[in-house]
Order: C-alpha cells, then structure tokens, then sequence
C-alpha cells in the first residue's frame, strides 16, 4: 500500500508514520512545503516500512496524482479551521482519480460538511473519512458504549494533554482562530452559538485504581463532537467540549484574550500563534501525563442517571493518540477489512475495543466511573469498579459501613528533628514502639469514618471521606487542622495511598511541601499488613508504622 501523507512530517502526521513504521507492506510519500524538512525526517526514520520524500502543497494535489499513484491520501496538515473555500480540494482530488481519504480534521463545521460526498465517494468506489481522531471518533466510540445501558442526554467532555507533549504550529494557529470567535452547539436542545475558550469548567480524570491527574481547568473548543454526534443520538440535548492545556496560567491567558474579542468584536488573534506556539513549547514543567474524560447524564430505567468515561496516558504514549484512529483503520484495511465506501464523519469508524487493543500495547488507561451509592463503603466511592480487584483481606477491612475493630501488632518510628516531632504532636501520633499491640476502630462519621488507631496506650484519630471540588475522585483524610487528599491507587496487588493536595483549615497549602512517603495495604500470608510512611520536604521522617490487622469478634 502506497500511503500519501500530507503534513507527513508534522507533529501528527509523523507520530502517525511512526506508528506504521512496522509494516513491511507500506511505502509512506512524507510531502510538504519543505523538500528538507521532508528528506530529514526520512533520513532518520526507522522501521519496516519505507518512506520517500515529496515537496507537495495540498492545493497543487491534483498536478501530482498521476505521477505519485497513492493507494491512500491522509491529510494530516492543517490547520483545518481556516481552510474556507478552498477546504476540500484534496477530496476533490481524490474523488477525481479515485482514491480513498483519511483525514484528522478537528475543525466541526469542516467534517461535518464532508458528508456532501458521499454519494460521489460510491460512485468512485472509495471511501472518505473525515475526522479520524480522538475528538470524535474516540468521544463517538465511548458514547456508544454508555448508550448500551442509558440514554445520552447531557455530554460534557475534554482534553488534557501532557505539557511536554508539544503541539505544532498549525494546532495553535486553530485554537487562537477560533478563541473568542462563534462555535456551534446543542444546549438545552436548542442549536446555540458560543464563543470559543470563553466557557470553562474543572474536572478530574481518574481511571478508577490509577494515580489520578490533578483537577484541570478546561475551556470550550470548537471540535467535530459538537456538530457530528446529536444526529447519531437522538436524546441528545446539551454537548460541551473542552481542552485543558497547562500551565494554567498560560490557558487563563488565552481565556482572557478570548473574553476580549467576543466583547469588543477583535478580529482572530492567529497572527499571535507563533508567539504562543513558542512560550507553549518553552514552559513544560509538571506532570508529563495526559489524559481525557467524557461524562454522560441520562435516563436507565426512567431514572435519571450518569456515568462518566476516563483515560490516562503516561509519559509520551499519550501524544500517539489522536493519530491511532488512522493506524488502526490502515490495518485493518491491510488485513482485507476497508472502511464501507461513501463520504462522511468518522464516528462509527472504530469501536472501544478498537482503541483498547492499542492502549494495551502501552502505558494508556480506561475505565468508567459510575455515580457512588453514598451507602456505600468508604473506598468503594473513590475506587470504583478497582475495589473489587483488590486481595481480598484488603476488601474485607473496607467493606463495611458498620462499626468495627481490627487488631494486631504493630512497630512505630518517629522523626527525630524539631519540626517532625512537633507535627507528629500537632497530629497525636504515637511514640515510637517495637512490637507493640495495636488497635483500629472504624466508626461511621457524617458520610465517612472515623479511624481511631491505639499502639500500645497511645491513640490517635483521624476522619477520612471522599473528596469534592478540587479534590474530586480523592479519599480526604483529615488530621487536626490539617487535611491530606490522597489517591487511591491499586499496583501489584497493593493498595498506595498517594497524597495529591492538602489544606490548613481549609486554606491550601503549597504542594511543595505536601508530605510524602510510600504508604500501602496488601495482603501477606492471608492476613492485612499494612505500612505507611508520613515524611516531608525539608524535614524527612514524620513518622513511619507497620504491622498486621485480623477482624476482631464483635461483642
């Protein structure tokens, strides 16, 4: 198969030839406006497949095509928002020598007009797939999913790449064209106009028993979903999409020259993309992780209800995704299964388990969440469907909402500088101890527990309940004054307790100085062991215990 790449050596196009550098079969044509660009990028690919430089401009397509005979055309150029009239010559193109397309277009109102050619595309005996990216043919592949067990009412959804991930010239030249400027939607079930990046919303993705990432703040983008799923779902009345780029201060940056132009009618602020395109690129600090969310409300069984979708992506698999679509479309053609002939948007290209099938191959996560029974267990609400992959002595210690006693033996020790001994005292933590017995009471506590853990005859407590706002999806455990949001996270049959966030009195403190140390339950020998470690930066060693724990007979 002969693959034509437009934009071949662009941030997506590349990732994408990367991601078919395996297969023998395939001889890629890398084209752009740059010959050198092109002929560097081949000079240093590696792989199975064979890749061949062109210096090729979109609009001149058609001057090339008999001499280059592509089995495939993908356009994975850009940026697709300010195409105009001109937007579809390379359909165009291939409509006249017959030859299929593939594009990741993220521009709502040009996939959605693609349908047009549809009938053109059959008559040539091709197919035409606009929009083969995450948003909207992931977005489209999840909400089938959740429609097999709901109605889809409400969708609120967005993206949260990785700050180290980087983003192409043509990707910023699209967000700054549209920030501020009218973008299409279903709200209420009505067919409204907003304004790009003007409307934000917080959330937290977390795939239940994975390291959640930190609640991010995402803002309204123009993408296909908004104008491409309410004809497939017929219930659909409100659809939100959004992207949440950090640093945040440079995202609030964009959100007020947003605000500026829907308030004094400003014209597009493109000119400026290479300006943020540079300062993007220079400011990877945080997490290098990534992730996306998609939350549906809706009806089951005439009950109102919801459930929402999460996905992490670790390190730099991430930046593969939105590209994958396209992958896994080219094998499947390869292996006799082509896309059905027509024109149209990309939504019922591939399936979740399209997608889970390549997220196996790397360090990318998926889970739903569905709403927590407030009846429920403690760790049952944070950890979702993940608590019944936990040992089972681990199960038993949380499953319950009753009042209950575990005991066993215990060793404590305690930091011995100024400062770790006076916040061991501030929190009540015990003395230091060797093979002590030990004691914990669970009590139900306005919608929590209270743990009151007893070494020896020394006590201390604390309250633990799930976390809302900010520390959403979070277990809070509160100490005194201070409170301590901590992930739940399930790793090799072991339970870590991660802090994420932590407040005095309510007022946040610096996550600088947020304690740390490695704290886990697991089960050893049929019984619950457990280990935690409380340190911090600039003072070391809290505290630090270990010990088992059986259930104890009631009275």
């Amino acid at each position: 198969m002969k693959i034509l790449i437009l934009g071949g050596y662009g941030v997506f196009g590349g990732r994408l030839a990367e991601l078919l550098s395996d297969i023998p079969e395939i001889h890629m044509l890398i084209c752009g406006r740059s010959l050198d660009r092109a002929t560097q990028f081949c000079d240093t690919f590696q792989g199975a497949a064979t890749v061949q430089p062109v210096q090729l401009d979109r609009g001149a397509l058609d001057q090339h095509m008999d001499r280059l005979r592509p089995d495939l055309v993908i356009d994975a150029s850009g940026p697709f928002q300010q195409y105009g009239d001109e937007g579809y010559v390379v359909i165009a193109a291939c409509l006249r020598f017959k030859v299929s397309y593939l594009d990741l277009a993220d521009a709502a109102e040009f996939v959605f007009g693609v349908s047009q050619f549809d009938q053109a595309a059959k008559d040539a005996g091709i197919f035409i797939l606009s929009g083969v990216s995450s948003f909207p043919v992931l977005t489209a592949a999840v909400l089938r999913e959740v429609s097999k067990t709901m109605t889809v009412e409400t969708v609120h959804g967005g993206i949260a790449p990785s700050p180290y991930a980087g983003i192409g010239l043509n990707v910023m030249r699209a967000v700054l064209g549209y920030a501020g400027g009218p973008v299409k939607l279903t709200r209420d079930g009505m067919h409204i106009t907003a304004r790009g990046l003007t409307e934000s919303k917080r959330y937290t993705i977390a795939v239940p028993g994975h390291l959640p990432l930190k609640n991010i703040r995402f803002s309204l983008v123009d993408v296909p979903e908004l104008q491409v799923l309410p004809p497939e779902f017929p219930e659909l009345k409100t659809i939100w999409m959004g992207a949440g780029p950090v640093p945040e201060i440079l995202h609030r940056m964009l959100n007020l020259l947003a605000r500026a132009r829907a308030t004094f009618n400003l014209p597009s602020f493109v000119t400026l993309a290479p300006l943020f395109y540079k300062v993007l690129n220079l400011m990877r600090f945080g997490e290098h992780r990534g992730g996306m969310f998609v939350h549906v409300t809706g009806q089951r069984d005439g009950v109102t209800t919801e459930r929402s979708w999460h996905l992490l992506a670790e390190g730099d698999d991430g930046p593969y995704i939105p590209s994958m679509a396209i992958e896994t479309i080219v094998r499947k053609h390869l292996n006799a299964e082509p896309p059905e002939q027509g024109a149209r948007p990309a939504t019922q290209a591939l399936t979740l388990a399209d997608y889970q099938a390549q997220f196996d191959k790397r360090t990318i996560f998926m889970g739903f969440r569905d709403p927590p029974k407030t009846t429920a267990p403690l760790y049952r609400q944070v950890l979702a469907g993940a608590f019944d992959r936990l040992p089972p002595q681990v199960q038993a210690l949380h499953d319950d909402t009753a009042a209950r006693t575990w005991a066993g033996t215990a060793t404590v020790q305690r930091g011995t500088g100024i400062l770790s001994k006076a916040l061991g005292k501030l929190i009540g933590l015990p003395k230091e101890t060797d093979h002590c017995p030990v004691k914990v009471q669970f009590d139900p506590h306005k919608g929590g527990e209270r743990w009151t853990r007893t070494f020896g005859t020394k006590s201390f407590s604390s309250l633990q309940f799930p976390g809302t706002g900010r520390n959403a999806q979070l277990l809070v455990e509160r100490f005194g004054p201070i409170d301590v949001a901590l992930a739940l996270v399930l790793e090799d049959d072991k339970l870590f307790l991660i802090p994420r966030r932590w407040s005095l009195l309510g007022i946040p403190l610096p996550n600088m100085f947020l304690p740390a140390g490695k704290s886990y339950e697991m089960q050893k020998d049929g019984k619950f062991h457990f280990d935690v470690e409380i340190s911090a930066p600039l003072i070391g060693l809290i505290a630090a215990y270990q010990g088992v724990l059986t259930l104890s007979p009631q009275p």
